[in-house]
């Protein structure tokens, strides 16, 4: 390299406004012929290589497109295609491809959890009776269709093989090493394949560098680095991490690789200091992730040009390469279209084109010196004009949180006597029967919404529809026969956003997705300012919903950890102040429902555990700030009042111990999904209060047999106790279709019922 360059590290796929989402849902619902399909997602990814360029951007990503999921697209280069969906080799058609990601009427899809500390899910590769091949050279093709059609010679990007194993399920621990091997010859052969095409650099994202590792995995990873580089020596390596520091970073900086990518946003300065400390290896190449790739807030390129000038100290500018710390996949795509955010707030503002922009202003100031750049002054000014603006200067909700010492942070009496105290109240059946919240919201609810939105249709008149809906969906789930009943969530567009809107300091965009799973793109709030309460938020169609019925129906609201990490947080302030701000506010809503006679109320934290820093060391000081705030806005209720919650694709036992700490009289918690693997956990640790382990899985549009969920339930109570078991779906049914949500909800009764007159019987 003869000076400083520009990279990214990947880019956001849905579009800037949303059409690829667009594209696959009308190809699933058949709308779309696969050869139109293929075409519009072509046309997308070369739009968004094109952009890239156009921006400034020197080493661009190519490979980093998905038509689900990154971790899906490995594992199907590898042709690791699970048993049941029948492939018999060769290249994983498209439809095989979306099978595996969303389950067919005779076969579950696979698991699909967390990537790391992000809301991002990717879907776990299955490794059992499975012999990996390279059945397709996918970073190849995109590299070959990146220099065909546009002339970009790309940067492809593969994921790890260490990372890749690591994700992955089906082999024990003991055998870890042995199956890293096994594909290791397998990256080789996609390596020299790509050197013989006249590929130059090539990112290996290696995140788990980023986590708490063994000697043996470093030990690993240098044999593994060893072997590829002796099968493509011309090719340049550069190996990706991010989302935090790397530990050995000595170590990592000697592996025998061309390019080490490190984040210096997410690190806490470790990363920094490590350089500054031991220095940087003159023969390699740093990546520098300097432009924060996970946050919307504008840096300030003054402050980044100081780190910058520390970096060089070390690195010299024909060896540094200036990049986001981490793919742009999880920030919106451009911030042009929010016409109606307040100035202030909109000038603050970077999401994925504008951070392209940061990362060639920050490479023409290395290179020309800051003074040329006239972006610097402007990119500073924004930010203290928001830090200074009365958004961020609530006076009685800092006045609260200096008064934290005051709030009491404890039930009224232990769960057991609680326990009694509700059962008389509630009077209800041996494995009771309920959902986690939301029905399905038909094209019809979310048009009416949309009118309402628009001022098309009055405030009364959309009450009055939200209404009908409630009144159906209580006589539906009474026609079931379901024990505890909800009210459907049909006013709500989104379990985060929803309370944003109605919550001070909170601001919504437009065009602001970002993919969580598949496609299912969320709008994550923007919390921007001091978090205030500012009127009831759940209190009507809650209480609306109880008039209709005599059995319990449950107030449902969104934690503060779920609000949180599910939101773009202002970072001005500490994280766990923010957290605070928006349980104290929360706080305020149950005690507002339980006054209405809503005496069960559950306070969703699926995002619990996503939030977990990746190395151990740092868990506690997190868990202890989510169990508080939890705490926050639960305990102030009477013991008659029932606190529920919910969490999705948690390794239970890892944290069990925090979640016993948040002390909710039922938690559910999903198991289906992981084929029951969690209930495992529950053979280590007593967990003796409330509990509902989702029998069956929500995310596939199939209805579960009856024996599915009976073993399901049978396997939960050979650890559990029936006194303490509810049972449920997995998670909420906001996405499924409505037949496919009453016939799946009619087994579950069933199956329920079935166990509870054996259970009785047994007595």
């Amino acid at each position: 390299m003869s000076s400083v360059k520009s990279s990214n590290l990947g880019y956001p796929r849905i579009g800037e406004k949303r059409e690829w989402k667009k594209a696959l849902e009308q190809f699933w619902a058949g709308k779309l012929e696969k050869g139109i399909f293929l075409q519009e997602i072509e046309a997308l990814r070369l739009a968004h290589l094109k952009k890239q360029r156009d921006a400034g951007i020197e080493l661009i990503p190519v490979g980093d497109f998905s038509l689900y999921d990154h971790v899906l697209d490995t594992a199907v280069m590898f042709g690791l295609v699970p048993k049941r969906f029948e492939y018999d080799g060769g290249p994983v058609s498209l439809e095989t491809y979306f099978d595996i990601a969303r389950g067919t009427k005779g076969a579950v899809a696979s698991t699909m959890t967390k990537w790391f500390n992000t809301n991002y899910h990717y879907i776990v590769p299955e490794l059992e009776e499975c012999t990996p091949s390279l059945v397709e050279n996918r970073p190849l093709q995109f590299y070959k269709e990146a220099k065909e059609k546009l002339n970009i010679n790309g940067k492809p990007v593969i994921l790890g093989p260490v990372t890749f194993v690591k994700l992955s399920k089906g082999y024990k621990k003991s055998e870890f090493k042995e199956v890293v091997e096994q594909f290791v010859p397998l990256y080789a052969t996609i390596l020299a394949e790509l050197q013989a095409e006249g590929v130059e650099w090539v990112q290996i994202d290696e995140p788990i560098l980023s986590t708490t590792l063994s000697k043996e995995d470093l030990a690993l990873y240098t044999e593994v680095y060893q072997t590829l580089k002796e099968a493509a020596p011309n090719v340049k390596v550069i190996l990706q991490t991010y989302f935090d520091s790397v530990d050995h970073y000595k170590e990592v900086v000697s592996l025998p690789v061309e390019g080490i990518g490190l984040d210096f946003v997410h690190d806490r300065g470790e990363n920094l200091t490590a350089l500054n400390k031991y220095g940087f290896p003159t023969d390699k190449v740093l990546a520098a992730g300097v432009i924060d790739g996970r946050n919307i807030w504008r840096e300030n390129l003054d402050e980044q040009l100081l780190t910058l000038s520390e970096i060089e100290e070390a690195v010299s500018k024909d060896h540094l390469i200036l990049q986001p710390s981490s793919s742009l996949l999880h920030v919106p795509v451009t911030v042009k279209n929010e016409e109606t955010i307040d100035p202030v707030l909109k000038n603050a503002l970077s999401f994925a084109d504008e951070k392209l922009k940061e990362i060639t202003l920050l490479t023409k100031a290395v290179q020309q010196g800051k003074e040329s750049i006239e972006e610097i002054n402007v990119s500073k000014q924004a930010i203290q004009a928001l830090n200074g603006s009365s958004f961020r200067n609530h006076q009685d909700v800092q006045k609260e949180l200096k008064q934290l010492h005051s709030y009491k942070a404890a039930r009224q009496a232990p769960f057991d006597v609680r326990q009694r105290v509700q059962q008389e109240a509630f009077q209800l059946p041996l494995l009771p029967t309920t959902t986690i919240g939301s029905f399905p919201q038909t094209k019809e609810v979310r048009k009416e919404r949309l009118k309402w939105r628009k001022g098309e249709l009055s405030d009364e008149a959309y009450e009055a529809y939200i209404n009908e809906e409630i009144k159906k969906w209580i006589e539906i789930q009474e026609d079931i026969d379901l024990d505890v009943l909800v009210h459907g969530e049909f006013e709500r567009t989104d379990m985060v956003e929803y309370f944003g809107e109605k919550l001070g300091g909170f601001q919504f965009t437009k065009f602001g997705w970002v993919q969580s799973y598949g496609s299912r793109c969320v709008k994550p709030p923007l919390i921007y300012g001091d978090v205030s309460y500012e009127q009831a938020m759940t209190i009507k169609e809650t209480v609306y919903a109880q008039s209709l019925t005599n059995k319990p129906v449950k107030g449902m609201l969104t934690g503060p950890i779920t609000i949180l990490n599910w939101s773009f947080v202002r970072d001005d302030i500490p994280r766990y102040d923010v957290a605070n701000q928006i349980a104290l506010a929360l706080r305020k809503e149950v005690e507002a429902l339980e006054s209405q006679g809503i005496s069960m109320i559950q306070v969703d934290e699926p995002a619990l555990r996503e939030g977990l820093p990746l190395k151990r060391e740092n868990w506690d000081s997190y868990l202890n700030a989510a169990v508080y705030a939890f705490k926050l806005a639960t305990v102030s209720v009477q013991n008659e009042t029932q606190i529920h919650t919910h969490m999705c694709y948690s390794e239970f036992e890892e944290i069990i111990d925090a979640i016993k700490a948040l002390d909710a009289d039922v938690i559910s918690i999903e198991t289906s999904k992981s084929h029951g693997e969690l209930i495992y956990a529950f053979e280590k640790h007593t967990y003796n209060q409330g509990i509902g382990l989702g029998v069956y899985d929500i995310h596939s549009p199939r209805v579960p047999k009856l024996e599915e969920l009976q073993r399901n339930i049978d396997r939960a109570l050979q650890v559990l106790d029936p006194a303490l078991f509810w049972i449920n779906p997995d998670c909420g049914l906001k996405t499924r279709g409505i037949s496919e949500t009453v016939e799946a909800l009619k087994v579950m009764v069933e199956s329920a019922k079935q166990t509870r007159q054996n259970l009785l019987q047994n007595v």
